[in-house]
Formats: C-alpha cells, sequence, structure tokens
C-alpha cells in the first residue's frame, strides 16, 4: 500500500445541515485524511464566520479554509460598515462569489448555515463549482452517496431542535460506518435565535451498524484480546 505522505490535505467528509422549527442543526465527522493516511482523527469541519452564521467544510482543507478566513474577514468589514450582524443569505452569497470565481482552483464544497432576524434558520449548499441552492436539509461530502435515501425517508418538515439534532448524528454515524474517508467524533452546531449550542459526541458512543467493530484504544488491546492459547503437548 503506497502511503504517500506528501499529497494534500483532504476531508473526505460526511457534512449534513438541517433546518427545524426554529433554527439549524449542522453535523460533521472529524477524519482529516492526507492520501491512504488519517492525517488528523478530531479535525472541527464546522467553521465559525460571524455569531450566527457556520460553514461546515468537505474537499480540500487548504481551499475550505482560506475560503472561510476571506468571507470571515469580509463579514466583519460589513457588519463594521452597516452597525448590525450580516444576514445568512450575504454570507452564503460571500462563499458563493468566492467559490464561483476561483472554481479553477478550489476542490472544496460548504455547507452555510445560520440564523437571523429577516427569515430565520437557513442552509445553503455550496458545492464544487461556486452554485448556491438554499434547501430545508443538504448533504455533502465523500459519506453523503450513502445518505440520500435515508435523509429522503427519515427528514420531515417541522422537527423539534432535539429531533433535527438526533437524525444529524444518526445520519454521520451511517455515514462513517460505510464511509472510509469519514470516521472520529461527531460535532454538531445549533443556531437559533438564543444563539449558539456546540455539542459533541465521541467516536466509541456512537451506535453500531451492520458488520461494524467495537472501537479499540489501540493495537495493544486488539492484540491482548486475540491472543492465542499456549499450546500443549
Amino acid at each position: 500500500m503506497d502511503l504517500d505522505m506528501n499529497a494534500p490535505h483532504s476531508m473526505g467528509t460526511t457534512i449534513i445541515g438541517v433546518t427545524y422549527d426554529g433554527g439549524v442543526v449542522l453535523g460533521a465527522d472529524s477524519r482529516t485524511s492526507t492520501g491512504m493516511y488519517v492525517a488528523n482523527r478530531a479535525s472541527d469541519k464546522i467553521t465559525k464566520l460571524t455569531d450566527n452564521v457556520y460553514v461546515c467544510r468537505s474537499g480540500s482543507a487548504a481551499d475550505s479554509q482560506v475560503v472561510s478566513d476571506y468571507v470571515r474577514y469580509f463579514l466583519h468589514q460589513h457588519t463594521i460598515q452597516l452597525g448590525q450582524p450580516a444576514t445568512v443569505k450575504v454570507a452564503a452569497n460571500l462563499v458563493r462569489l468566492l467559490s464561483y470565481n476561483n472554481k479553477n482552483m478550489l476542490q472544496t464544497g460548504l455547507i452555510v448555515g445560520g440564523w437571523d432576524k429577516y427569515e430565520g434558520g437557513q442552509i445553503y449548499s455550496v458545492p464544487l463549482g461556486g452554485t448556491i441552492l438554499q434547501q430545508p436539509f443538504t448533504i455533502g461530502g465523500s459519506g453523503s452517496s450513502y445518505l440520500y435515501g435515508f435523509f429522503d425517508q427519515e427528514w420531515k418538515d417541522g422537527m423539534s431542535k432535539d429531533e433535527a439534532e438526533k437524525l444529524v448524528v444518526k445520519a454521520v454515524s451511517l455515514a462513517i460506518a460505510r464511509d472510509g474517508a469519514s470516521g472520529g467524533v461527531i460535532r454538531t452546531v445549533i443556531i437559533n435565535s438564543e444563539g449558539v449550542t456546540r455539542n459533541f459526541y465521541p467516536g466509541d458512543a456512537l451506535p453500531l451498524w451492520h458488520e461494524e467493530l467495537e472501537s479499540r484504544n489501540s493495537l495493544l488491546d486488539i492484540v491482548s484480546s486475540a491472543s492465542p492459547e499456549p499450546m500443549s503437548i
């Protein structure tokens, strides 16, 4: 197996944004890979843009970080000029503008989510190429391939905050079970009129799905549990 340690850092990822009755829930796994090597098993892929808007990042780690940094800077200037927080739509359109104008150089897909006093909770998807789509829920990253049918069945309009967060955590854990590029822990961000709440779900506390192995703390656990009985003559 060729472990290319010089490959670009890629967040082969599962990212999710879901609206509920009163706000939004964003969720993501935490695995960042470099080729076949896991460069960071506990990265934070949900980045703050303003007090009321966050972005989920997938694709090239460097590209998604630089887009987030630029948008955060422009939104800070925008807030100073207007004297009030930027809306979710403004933040999402800034992400779209940067992604579209640099589409030949960027390899990143983003989900912008937040709450404002004008339109409440909103989710915008900005995939590769810089298209922008406002949706009640959206999924992205390599793990999203396993989740489209699940969301078609499970998502419903008017969910409560707890229902929406449980849906996001379940969906990310399902993707982690099937997608080799997703893994680690699950982080969620809940945004509503009351502010922002961050939650953390460690990998060993997630449900196990079909044929999924229990997590181990180290190789020593595997060796000690699998050691054969001494041979007798």
